[in-house]
């Protein structure tokens, strides 16, 4: 078989693969989740309409995100060390020091602390007893940020920053630096504004995710397609029991991983920019969130009934299910479009 072929093959094989692992092992999960009552705390203050509307799903296992990230380490792993004894196992291994090493390794660690800030939440701990506090996130995701400038800039050498369309314009490593760092805020805090209802971030990170696994192809990076795949499979999975009535919430353990994740996609293949197209709703949220504090700090009256916008709308009476449903229908047409500008970039 050629490139082309074996890629096809790791990718759909790793998509399947992780999907049914996570289907496997989620009941074990849920077993423990159940066992040390690891149950979402709804906050009492700081939040008056989100916490009307959504009291009565306290109670709701709340670290259902584990398995966004654990699902592609494990099997990363299990196909690393399989493609050391035989061809198969070379085949379908994506774990490559070029692609693959820092998207899993900050996968890891963004799963890691967003599980601790949900223990956090879980146990009543920080402001209002749910957890930590924005503040104390944003130092979390500006410490990962610095991570990844540092690697980006030191170890990779990027100074450059591409505009579709224009090319390449040379940044240097202080504001290509500042860039990264801003970048990765933006992704994440976004990704964790979104995680408000049933559903609603794995969807739209599943669109969006697809879609990056196919520029990782075209590019001809099968691994990082590969991992993407596997992500993918791992969402879908969650997605299952997820979806409303939720039986358990991804938790910012899910919603952390998956922003950085995102974040890494974005930066590796390049196209960053493109992110405001191809993630219309974290754009949509977090600038209703932002919109919202300048309002109150201008006009010292609220711009929105409650933010993110997802909440405007539950608070006007829409279903929480028809929020999500068109929620992912915007993004999956912002994701296509994304495509579409990459591969006109990349070929005309």
């Amino acid at each position: 078989m050629n490139e082309v072929t074996i890629g096809i093959f790791k990718i759909l094989s790793v998509f399947v693969i992780s999907f049914v692992f996570a289907l496997i092992i989620f009941p074990l999960w849920y077993y423990v989740m159940m066992k040390f009552r690891l149950g979402k705390n709804i906050r009492a203050q700081g939040a008056p309409v989100f916490q009307a509307m959504h009291q009565k799903k306290a109670g709701t296992l709340a670290m259902g995100g584990v398995i966004v990230w654990l699902v592609p380490i494990v099997i990363g792993l299990l196909f690393f060390f399989i493609g050391r004894e035989n061809a198969f196992g070379q085949w379908i291994n994506f774990v490559d020091r070029r692609e693959t090493y820092l998207p899993l390794a900050l996968l890891a660690l963004a799963g890691v602390l967003g599980g601790i800030d949900d223990l956090f939440g879980i146990f009543k701990v920080g402001p209002f007893r749910g957890g930590m506090g924005i503040k104390e996130k944003i130092i979390l995701y500006v410490a990962i940020a610095l991570l990844v400038g540092w690697w980006f800039v030191t170890k990779l050498g990027i100074r450059f920053l591409t505009i579709p369309f224009w090319g390449r314009i040379y940044l240097g490593p202080i504001w290509y630096f500042l860039f990264l760092v801003f970048f990765i805020l933006a992704l994440s805090f976004s990704a964790n504004e979104t995680d408000g209802l049933d559903g609603l971030l794995g969807g739209v990170a599943m669109s969006t995710i697809f879609v990056l696994g196919i520029v990782s192809f075209i590019n001809g990076n099968f691994n990082l397609a590969a991992l993407s795949a596997s992500v993918l499979g791992a969402i879908l999975a969650l997605l299952w029991f997820n979806i409303y009535p939720a039986k358990v919430f991804m938790g910012d353990t899910g919603s952390m991983a998956i922003g950085i994740f995102l974040a890494i996609v974005f930066l590796l293949e390049g196209i960053p920019l493109l992110a405001l197209i191809m993630l219309p709703v974290f754009v949509v949220e977090s600038g209703s969130v932002l919109l919202q504090v300048f309002s109150k700090k201008i006009r010292k009256k609220k711009l929105f009934l409650s933010t993110p916008i997802h909440h405007h709308f539950e608070a006007q009476g829409e279903h929480e299910s028809s929020i999500v449903f068109r929620f992912w229908v915007v993004n999956v047409l912002g994701s296509i479009l994304g495509l579409m500008i990459a591969i006109l970039d990349k070929y005309l």
